[in-house]
């Protein structure tokens, strides 16, 4: 299956400092686009537009039904990378009206052009309708899907012996593991791809390996980055398993949850550099550390109490430093410095979000840079680095504004969940109810 990928940003979208809404009324003294801040009333005759200059690259995708969650696929097309057209791979899981519509998607981008800059009438005698009408620069996505049982609430990938695998945690309360390598060659071979949809209808794929323990469905899923094949799963109930891969090409599950939270674990995620030591967060407003060679009743080595004043929804540890963002119902970022975790203090807080955090991400080279996305129809880029200067002039309807915030990215409806992509600098690929965007912005 091939869909086009819209070039344009369709939802109105806008921007704080790099975003400008444009005034049409009649007869204004100042008729230059003004910056739009999140939350300012709008006239009857004011609309918002996309500020084109302020991204290098912006395409939207629909894909049918809305995915909650995705992983973005490392590929051998070389890392670092930022010629243009782009191509990146992601696999996804849908949350379709009837549970067993539910697929996984394992999608390719390719052909992602940068953004078209508006030129003034002096520089350039192309219309834009001709620009439209360019279909060598029209970005495409290929896709194809496993029937999954149930919505997918999370879907992680990870490289193991050779090959592509992704776990997904179903709203029916069991967590697969997928090998999605057949799937992810089948969208580079149009050929192939068309013998895998017509054989997969009478043959669906089956997963690797299926586990029902859980109580309850779920959200925290994590692989773990040192040590290949090592799984992480919480659950609505509070319960924690760790997964470990057999001899026999499948897993171990630890039956014995890990002790520690009193409600629904909403996140995981592992150390970047020690390979037993895990982070979860959770609706009981704690996030905790684990060793995972300690007995269950024991792993939790340290707690943040009372972490944010209401559910935590989301963490990211950092690559670089020993920092963990959270991000919660409360709207608030938090930093928390490994050092000092138990003091019950982070060392950052940011409060921009004006509805619940839905994810958070540090950026993987840069660590002071992170992006957020809420309920509140935003994605944040930050740079915790930056401080204002006392002699700065600063415009008067953006004093209030953190200075660690260096980009809004609008035009989405009900963000989930945003990743950044490792092997192209500054780009972000994001989910919502409205489908995805992927983008790269001039601020990093």
């Amino acid at each position: 299956m091939s869909n086009e990928i819209d070039e344009q940003m369709e939802a109105s979208s806008s921007e704080s400092e790099d975003e400008e809404m444009q005034e049409d009324e009649e007869g204004t003294e100042d008729d230059r686009p003004k910056t739009y801040l999140p939350g300012q009333p709008l006239k009857e005759d004011e609309q918002l537009v996309c500020d084109q200059s302020a991204y290098i690259m912006l395409h939207q995708a629909q894909t049918g039904a809305p995915c909650l969650s995705f992983d973005i696929i490392p590929d051998n097309l070389g890392n670092d990378r930022s010629e243009f057209p782009m191509t990146a791979y992601v696999v996804a899981g849908t949350q379709a009206s009837s549970a067993h519509l539910n697929n996984l998607l394992v999608i390719k981008m390719t052909n992602l052009h940068p953004t078209s800059k508006a030129e003034d009438d002096d520089e350039s005698d192309e219309s834009d309708d001709e620009d439209d009408e360019d279909e060598e620069r029209k970005p495409q996505m290929t896709f194809s899907f496993i029937k999954h049982q149930g919505c997918v609430n999370r879907i992680r990938t990870t490289h193991f012996k050779n090959s592509v695998l992704a776990a997904s945690w179903s709203e029916l309360g069991r967590v697969d593991i997928w090998n999605v390598t057949q799937q992810l060659q089948a969208v580079d071979d149009p050929a192939l791809l068309e013998r895998y949809n017509l054989d997969t209808v009478a043959n669906p794929v089956k997963p690797l390996y299926s586990f029902d323990g859980h109580q309850q469905e779920g959200f925290g899923l994590a692989w773990c980055p040192t040590e290949p094949g090592v799984l992480a799963t919480g659950d609505c109930r509070k319960d924690i398993h760790i997964w470990k891969p057999n001899q026999a090409g499948t897993w171990d599950v630890d039956q014995r949850p890990l002790v520690g939270h009193t409600s629904s674990v909403e996140d995981i995620q592992w150390s970047p550099n020690e390979r037993n030591v895990l982070a979860t967060c959770s609706v009981d407003k704690t996030i905790r550390i684990w060793d995972t060679r300690a007995a269950p009743h024991k792993a939790c080595m340290l707690t943040a109490e009372n972490a944010h004043q209401s559910d935590i929804n989301v963490i990211s540890w950092n690559g670089k430093e020993p920092f963990i963002a959270s991000g919660g119902d409360d709207g608030f970022l938090h930093i928390w410095d490994l050092r000092q975790f138990t003091s019950g203090s982070p060392v950052g807080t940011f409060k921009h979000h004006t509805a619940p955090v839905t994810s958070v991400e540090w950026h993987w080279t840069e660590p002071s840079v992170l992006a957020s996305a809420g309920e509140d129809n935003q994605v944040a880029l930050w740079d915790l680095a930056v401080e204002r200067d006392d002699d700065e002039v600063v415009d008067e309807e953006l004093k209030n504004l953190p200075p660690q915030l260096l980009f809004i990215h609008q035009g989405q409806t009900d963000i989930k969940e945003l990743h950044w992509h490792k092997q192209i600098p500054g780009v972000i690929v994001t989910t919502a109810h409205t489908g995805f965007n992927i983008f790269k912005t001039i601020s990093v």
